[in-house]
């Protein structure tokens, strides 16, 4: 397996990114440092209380196993240590014996008369702790085998010395693995397993109000985030979101109705233009003129379009497919004839079913049949059909699109030619009519080379 695989439930598990899992890893750490001072607390409160007393059974045991060393011909020798001097400071009448299973035997003061004869016996006994009868229950002397660096070695010696932290150290491997190790891993296995869920439960506002941010769209506006169950700390950037859209809400209102005024105050300028311009002689001039006049009035009734598409209603009514297209044909066909075209329309029955809007309809095939008669170069056929389920295509015999501009084609006020007589609206305000109706449109490649667009319906 490739480490990147082996790594990569370690990266997700840490997602630095992730605030979640920062809360998680902090609160980790903050549960470790809150049981290390609660046990140092405990052994502190302990020294306090007597509970662990002041004389300390195993600190000569845990100083003389620790120092005991082999000398060059194999006895047995202590090393002097700063916590040996301790020791010796601390109990003036030190004493002890040590011997291993070679004979090899070291001694130092002078062993209690009480305690002569055992130390005589030492091989009979293996390990004992001698108590005094007097309430207490610390031993006087202490006698067995220990494993050290001089290898294993009993120790008789008293129960001397004061406690000390140090001493714990001793004991610590055994009180990692039979205490802190067990409590610690319950606590960060319930820490991993519970805070998360905690976490992601105090977040579910905040991801309900990011599925719903996910909705907000130019085409539906008004939509604001929730800020009833999202946490405190992010509620102001929740509300300063929501008054951001607002603002743009506005703006986008005032734009469109400067649109919207604009388009329906060039209309009569426009009438007025092309009534003089058609009074003229006909000449070439007049015929650009006308050409001119045509264009800004294509300009303005795509702009009321794209207003009235804005406020269609959620209703649509069936229509027959075949005869909106029909009806294009018709109007458009002599514009096609004049220019240069053949048209043919090929329309898969005398009648197809869609729900939609039938004017919105007729101006998307339109649009799309004036841009055949653009760009189509002036010669050849331009073909309408209509094919079940609920599609239209126009097709002609131009130089079709470039690939490097169809992600292009459909987007406002762009053109494939910028001196053409378009002004950018009419593939934008087609897509903008099929996704009204839940449809959509595409740009194939015509059967003969040219440009085909389709526009697929959804069944009725």
């Amino acid at each position: 397996m490739r480490p990147a695989l082996l790594l990569a439930p370690l990266r997700r598990l840490i997602r630095p990114g992730s605030l979640k899992w920062r809360l998680v890893w902090r609160l980790v750490v903050l549960q470790v440092v809150m049981l290390t001072l609660l046990i140092a607390l405990v052994i502190g409160g302990f020294v306090v209380t007597g509970v662990i007393p002041q004389e300390y059974e195993g600190r000569a045991v845990e100083i003389l196993k620790k120092d005991v060393r082999r000398d060059d011909l194999g006895g047995l020798v202590l090393k002097e240590s700063p916590a040996l001097a301790d020791l010796r400071a601390e109990v003036p009448d030190l004493w002890f014996v040590m011997r291993d299973e070679q004979g090899h035997s070291l001694a130092e003061g002078i062993v209690p008369q009480e305690f002569a004869r055992l130390a005589a016996s030492l091989d009979n006994i293996d390990n004992a702790k001698l108590v005094w009868n007097r309430g207490t229950t610390l031993p006087a002397a202490i006698v067995s085998w220990y494993e050290t660096k001089a290898g294993r070695v009993q120790i008789f010696t008293g129960a001397q010395g004061r406690f000390r932290l140090t001493a714990l150290l001793a004991v610590t491997p055994e009180l990692f693995l039979q205490a802190i190790l067990p409590i610690g891993g319950v606590m960060g296995l319930a820490t991993l397993v519970v805070i998360p869920l905690v976490v992601r439960n105090a977040f579910k506002g905040l991801r309900q109000a990011a599925q719903l941010a996910e909705k907000i769209d130019v085409d539906a506006r008004g939509v604001r985030l929730p800020v009833a169950r999202i946490p405190t700390e992010i509620a102001p950037l929740v509300k300063a979101v929501n008054g951001a859209l607002d603002r743009l809400d506005r703006g986008y209102e005032r734009h469109k109705r400067f649109l919207i005024d604009a388009a329906h105050e060039l209309r009569t300028p426009v009438a007025i233009l092309n009534t003089r311009i058609t009074s003229l002689p006909a000449t070439p001039e007049r015929a650009r003129l006308l050409q001119d006049t045509a264009r800004l009035s294509t300009l303005t009734d795509q702009l009321l379009d794209i207003q009235r598409l804005g406020r269609q209603p959620e209703g649509l009514t069936p229509i027959d497919l075949v005869a909106a297209a029909r009806g294009v044909v018709v109007d458009l066909a002599p514009v096609a004839f004049a220019t240069g075209y053949e048209m043919s329309f090929e329309p898969a029955a005398d009648e197809l079913s869609v729900k939609g809007d039938r004017t919105a309809i007729e101006r998307a095939i339109t649009n799309l049949v004036q841009n055949a008669i653009e760009h189509g170069g002036n010669a050849g056929r331009i073909t309408i059909t209509v094919a079940r389920p609920a599609t239209v295509e126009i097709s002609d015999e131009g130089e079709g699109v470039p690939e490097a501009e169809r992600d292009r084609i459909f987007e406002p006020f762009y053109r494939l030619r910028p001196r053409g007589h378009g002004a950018g609206l009419g593939l934008n305000l087609v897509q903008e009519i099929m996704q009204m109706h839940g449809g959509r449109v595409e740009l194939d490649r015509a059967r003969n080379g040219g440009a085909c667009f389709r526009m697929v319906f959804p069944a009725a």
